[in-house]
């Protein structure tokens, strides 16, 4: 099966990639409406104070920053519900290849359970509910970009590159994801329930030392693709740390010292805000490693995922 047969339909890419710009807008939306305490602006769901979604006069609520926020992070999910359906629909019109029209619909039903999580956090009241939707939404994000890889050009051709890094190393970099999950939890239960502040801050120092660690080694690889791996974590992981100090100065206060941040100053919110989805940004950047480590490395690698059939189903779309 030569190259060109095995690669995915561009209209696909295309879209897979637009999937993962719109995702930010309701990840971004509902960062503020954690930082904001604004997630029962409205006790109702799928409406809002009992009217339809689409029909509140949403533009009304400039002045009540908790409804305008929250309002606009439920028609942000509504916009990339819509997106994630085109998606799924473009892919079984122009996509052949089974495991790429099953990837699809797998990014719609993580879009509805998501919709689904959020619905039930408003209805239930239930902070423990917005911290695992929060979670799932970093891990969706990083599902569209994975994908949007995946369906790539450069994917299929770096298909017979290998890795030099050695096996704990390769290990070491495809583990990394599950480290910062594990992070991105301590700091959600610090932002939604106010616990494990300590255990963050330590989580932290961790994340720091065992991500440069891993973007060293992947910056040191003879392979084009794993080095742009480690640039993307170091740069991740450098930004996250510069917004996590940023946020964590402006929630002290020290009135020794005439440092006083007042509760829902703009620098607060944004960092705080940016702080999340530097976190989520981070996460990204690892499981794409993973993802591209698992592909080259020598004794572990994921299989192309390309039947034979699907190759001769592109010509026939040619």
């Amino acid at each position: 099966m030569s190259a060109s047969s095995s690669q995915t339909t561009p209209i696909v890419h295309r879209f897979a990639v637009a999937t993962c710009v719109v995702a930010l807008l309701p990840i971004a939306i509902g960062s503020l409406v954690t930082t904001l305490r604004a997630g029962m602006a409205f006790a109702d769901w799928p409406t809002s104070n009992g009217q339809n979604m689409l029909l509140y006069p949403w533009l009304n609520d400039l002045r009540h920053t908790d409804r305008f926020t929250e309002h606009g992070h439920r028609l942000a999910g509504m916009v990339i519900g819509l997106t994630s359906i085109l998606l799924t629909v473009v892919t079984f019109v122009w996509e052949k290849q089974k495991w790429v029209r099953w990837y699809s619909v797998g990014i719609l039903a993580a879009v509805i359970a998501q919709g689904l999580l959020g619905g039930a956090r408003v209805l239930m009241d239930a902070n423990v509910l917005a911290l695992i939707h929060s979670i799932t939404g970093a891990l969706f994000f990083s599902l569209c970009v994975v994908f949007a890889v995946l369906t790539g050009p450069g994917w299929q051709q770096n298909s017979r590159r290998r890795s030099r890094l050695s096996p704990w190393a390769a290990v070491g970099v495809m583990l990394f994801p599950v480290l910062v999950v594990v992070q991105y939890l301590l700091g959600g239960l610090f932002r939604h329930l106010g616990l494990m502040m300590f255990e963050h801050l330590a989580g932290a120092v961790v994340v720091a030392v065992t991500g440069g660690a891993c973007a060293a080694l992947l910056m040191a690889s003879a392979e084009p693709a794993e080095v742009r791996s480690g640039r993307r974590i170091l740069a991740a992981l450098l930004l996250q740390l510069g917004l996590g100090i940023g946020a964590w100065v402006t929630k002290l206060n020290v009135p020794a010292l005439g440092w006083v941040v007042a509760t829902g100053a703009p620098t607060a919110v944004i960092l705080r805000s940016a702080h999340t989805i530097g976190g989520m940004l981070l996460l990204t950047a690892s499981v794409l490693a993973a993802v591209q480590t698992a592909r080259t490395f020598s004794w572990l690698r994921i299989p192309d995922l390309l039947p034979e059939e699907s190759g001769r189903s592109q010509e026939g779309l040619a």
